[in-house]
């Protein structure tokens, strides 16, 4: 599907499931993916990074101590997870004891798996690439052609998205007819001409970002306008009366997605 033919037809559901389900679960697991799903939700963001021999996996932090038993394991708390740790040893740690003593054991999932989850139910996938730093180009080239090799045949691509540039840019260049959305937290100085440099099909805002006037020039070029992260109620309701386009939420047991 082209970037004009995907503005035209938004494929993706409102409602977004933020790291699965991150907060009723251990985030960026396949776990938070099925408590987001038993909730009625068919999308999901997640995070994706590199291990050291470049396998792509769901982690949002930079360090593994918050949430996996990586210190137990390796005694330190490894800062550069890509460079540190090929995938045989991140594949060994428990991403789910930090949450509660329910999910203990759970794995860490690499995108490969969690592709088969999206693909196998006919669920949507938003793609935040998270890179270490110093590998910003190179993880956005490996995350968009690892994701055009596991979507080749879907009939609605995975949405790649991430602050950094530099990661869309690799995205752009290594698999052009996957859709890119800018994420932003505050608005620099030339942020929507970046964006549309970068061929986005959305600008990926902090909520507190969206005004009357902000989603008219996003929409003015043809591009959808997403929230993160919507928990309350109010944003939600005042979200919607602008006409944004979609609403990422830990909240999946308070926002009914139909």
């Amino acid at each position: 599907m082209s970037d004009s033919a995907l503005r035209d037809a938004w494929p993706y559901p409102r409602w977004i499931a933020h790291r699965g389900a991150g907060k009723l679960a251990p985030e960026n697991t396949l776990a938070a993916f099925r408590v987001g799903a038993a909730h009625g939700y068919r999308m999901f963001e997640c995070d994706v990074k590199l291990a050291a021999d470049g396998v792509p996996f769901l982690m949002h932090d930079s360090t593994l101590g918050r949430t996996t038993n990586g210190r137990e394991i390796f005694g330190r708390a490894a800062s550069d997870i890509g460079g540190d740790h090929p995938w045989s040893e991140l594949a060994r740690l428990d991403a789910g004891r930090w949450h509660s003593r329910a999910y203990a054991g759970e794995p860490l999932p690499t995108l490969e798996n969690v592709s088969r989850f999206c693909l196998d139910n006919n669920y949507f996938l938003n793609i935040e690439i998270k890179p270490t730093a110093g590998a910003e180009r190179r993880t956005g080239e490996v995350v968009a052609r690892h994701a055009d090799r596991l979507w080749n045949d879907a009939p609605t691509p995975p949405l790649l998205t991430s602050f950094e540039v530099a990661s869309l840019e690799g995205a752009l260049a290594t698999a052009a007819n996957l859709p890119r959305g800018l994420l932003l937290d505050t608005l620099w100085p030339g942020w929507l001409e970046k964006a549309a440099s970068l061929e986005c099909v959305a600008i990926v805002c902090n909520h507190a970002l969206w005004d009357a006037s902000t989603v008219a020039q996003a929409h003015g070029v043809g591009m959808k306008c997403l929230s993160y992260t919507v928990n309350d109620e109010w944003a939600a309701q005042r979200l919607l009366a602008l006409g944004t386009d979609g609403l990422i939420t830990d909240r999946v047991d308070l926002f009914s997605p139909i």
